[in-house]
């Protein structure tokens, strides 16, 4: 592995792609993987020369703040050769939410995305359902995506242009009440592409 490792973990899905959104815009970055934990949780494996892995911790660290939310951001600057065996996960598939839980990023870094994705995550599964059938009678807007993390979290994720979707998601999220939790719900313009490589397919 040549350059610093960057270990950053989220309680909840779709903080995570907010957050993951920042680093990538901030600093040249290259996410390994992001892996699934019972919090329920992400957490995100990146690697780059020491200098972006600490620009990217610290937007991790901004943008957690202002989303408040709680991270774990770990540096390991000089990672001994053989650790790789530890952090890199295999494949994994989770009967009980049926889907991977291992997600990795195969694009090029890089590029950007032309629209703007929305996230709205509850916990609880009718509100989620109630949330998206509003979203897409408020906005033209397409659901793209949903990711499950277990004990009832559930995000689904939307694209269209920014003015649709950020009108979607508070028009979504505001029919949750009485039906679920809201976790968070968040609007991603022109995305990045490792957020859009970790959206399920």
């Amino acid at each position: 592995m040549n350059g610093a490792l960057l270990f950053v973990e989220v309680g909840g899905w779709s903080p995570a792609m907010v957050i993951l959104d920042a680093m990538e815009k901030t600093a040249g970055v290259r996410l390994i993987q992001a892996e699934l934990n019972d919090r329920p949780g992400v957490c995100m494996k990146l690697t780059a020369p020491l200098g972006d892995i600490e620009a990217a911790r610290g937007a991790a660290e901004e943008t957690a703040r202002r989303l408040e939310t709680e991270i774990v951001a770990d540096i390991i600057a000089g990672p001994a050769e053989s650790s790789a065996a530890a952090y890199e996960a295999r494949p994994d598939f989770n009967p009980l939410i049926e889907q991977a839980t291992v997600h990795f990023s195969e694009t090029n870094m890089n590029e950007q995305a032309s629209f703007a994705v929305g996230l709205i995550e509850t916990q609880g599964f009718t509100a989620v359902f109630e949330a998206i059938d509003t979203a897409l009678k408020t906005a033209a807007v397409e659901v793209l995506a949903r990711e499950k993390l277990g004990g009832g979290y559930i995000t689904v994720v939307i694209k269209g242009d920014v003015a649709a979707v950020t009108a979607a998601v508070e028009a979504g999220s505001a029919k949750v009440n009485g039906l679920g939790r809201l976790i968070a719900a968040h609007v991603i313009p022109s995305p990045s592409q490792g957020v859009l490589s970790l959206l399920p397919k």
